[in-house]
C-alpha cells in the first residue's frame, strides 16, 4: 500500500491539471510562453504518474483497468472483473 500522502498528492495534481487545462491550451495556441511559465508546475499533465486506484501502487499499472497488476490478479481470481477469467489449458 502506498502512503496516503502520496495518493493525496497525486489526486491534487490531477485536480490542478483539470483546472488549468483550458488556460494552458489557450496559452500554447497563442504562443505566450511567459504566461505559460507563470502557471503552477503541477498543472502540467507531464507531472502526473499513473497509480493503482485501490492500493496506490505506482509500478505495474494496467491502463485498461486503472489498477496495478497485483490488484488485477487478485480481483480476476475472485471473479470481480467482468469478462476476465483465469486461463488454463
Amino acid at each position: 500500500m502506498a502512503k496516503e500522502s502520496m495518493k493525496a498528492r497525486e489526486r491534487k495534481r490531477q485536480r490542478m491539471v483539470e483546472k488549468y487545462a483550458e488556460k494552458r491550451a489557450r496559452l500554447k495556441a497563442e504562443g505566450d510562453w511567459e504566461g505559460l511559465q507563470k502557471l503552477p508546475k503541477n498543472s502540467s499533465k507531464v507531472r502526473l504518474h499513473n497509480r493503482c486506484l485501490i492500493t496506490g501502487r505506482p509500478k505495474g499499472y494496467m491502463r485498461q483497468f486503472g489498477i496495478s497488476r497485483v490488484t488485477f490478479r487478485e480481483m480476476a481470481n475472485q471473479g470481480l472483473i467482468p469478462g476476465v477469467k483465469k486461463a488454463s489449458w
